[in-house]
């Protein structure tokens, strides 16, 4: 090795491995926090290892789902407001697994920024971690890439991946029928979907994210960074109760795209539109586009954020259960004849 000469270093390119290493630190009680059966080290290795025996299961099929959160980053980076955008970001992975009938067993991100700001890093982090203890998986490892010259100050991008697992023969979506009850779970607001409209609609509104929010209280930026809520642990415990054929999380595409997708072929779903009441989050937005009805029911998920096609006969104690859980339901109608989401009443 040669000595003497002062070289360019990483860091004077823009990356600081110190900090990176710092960041590893600092997020590792969170993530221990997340530990579960199966989970085999910490992190800090090249890879991430899971025992599926140790988590419980004797013939197990794996469920992997990857996702970001779109341009709700863009809210959450112009306002400072980070803390929950990891929540947004766990949500989007595990409630999708769960539609086919998979327990969420550990969780891994993505974080890439043009210069790592530690404070921030860790608030976001933090939140992921967050997410994953409240879903019940683990956050086993993940990647933080700085890189500069690729992104502008202050900005970063997220990506999850999850996997899960179900006992063969388990899957979802299974035994969908004419009759069958759907039960819908109200959504925390807007989740992670449709922010590219919603941030034009702020913009023909005028009002900035810092401005008293015009449907509840706080900023509106604040109210707009609500984050995604998790369904996973009440939807596996009505799943093991019994009578749950499908279930579709309402994402992008709304309850019109959303809901067919776990429907057989030849079938379809009568919603009442007059069985909810639309949040005021989506009032505003509609309001303030003039956006019309079917517009909306493809766009957002309108309050409605996971859906349950159940058994007639286990509608009413299952929703019973889902709300002893803590969640609001919805008796949205029921899975029928024809194919596509037919609508009565009208949101309001």
């Amino acid at each position: 090795m040669t000595t003497g000469k002062n070289g360019i270093t990483y860091a004077q390119a823009g990356v600081d491995i110190d900090a990176g290493n710092e960041l590893v630190e600092r997020i590792k009680p969170a993530a221990k926090r997340t530990a579960r059966p199966g989970v085999m080290a910490g992190l800090g290795g090249f890879g991430a290892l899971f025992d599926l025996k140790a988590a419980g299961y004797t013939d197990p099929v794996l469920v992997a789902a990857t996702d970001g959160v779109g341009t709700k980053l863009r809210i959450a980076i112009d306002t400072g407001h980070v803390g929950t955008i990891g929540i947004d970001l766990v949500a989007m992975c595990v409630n999708d697994l769960v539609c086919q009938g998979a327990e969420p067993l550990f969780f891994l991100d993505y974080f890439a920024t043009g210069k790592l700001e530690l404070e921030a890093a860790t608030d976001i982090v933090n939140g992921i971690a967050k997410g994953c203890e409240l879903s019940g998986c683990a956050l086993i490892g993940g990647e933080t890439a700085e890189m500069p010259g690729m992104y502008s100050d202050g900005d970063f991008d997220l990506a999850g991946f999850a996997v899960g697992a179900m006992e063969r023969g388990a899957d979802l979506p299974a035994g969908v029928g004419a009759g069958d009850v759907l039960l819908g779970l109200a959504s925390d607001g807007v989740h992670s979907n449709g922010y590219s409209l919603v941030r034009k609609l702020v913009e023909v509104s005028g009002l900035g994210w810092d401005a008293d929010c015009p449907w509840g209280d706080g900023s509106l930026g604040a109210a707009l960074l609500a984050p995604t809520r998790l369904y996973v642990k009440q939807a596996l415990a009505a799943v093991r109760s019994g009578g749950v054929h499908a279930l579709a999380h309402i994402t992008g595409g709304g309850l019109t795209e959303n809901l067919p997708r776990v429907l057989p072929e030849g079938l379809g779903a009568e919603i009442d539109l007059d069985a909810w009441d639309l949040p005021g989050v989506f009032g505003w937005l509609m309001q303030t586009g003039g956006m019309a009805e079917a517009e909306m029911l493809k766009t957002f998920n309108c309050g409605v954020g996971m859906v349950l096609a159940v058994a007639g006969d286990r509608a009413d104690a299952l929703a019973a259960e889902l709300a002893e859980a803590g969640e609001t339901v919805y008796r949205l109608g029921r899975v029928a004849e024809g194919a596509g989401v037919r609508y009565t009443g009208a949101l309001r």
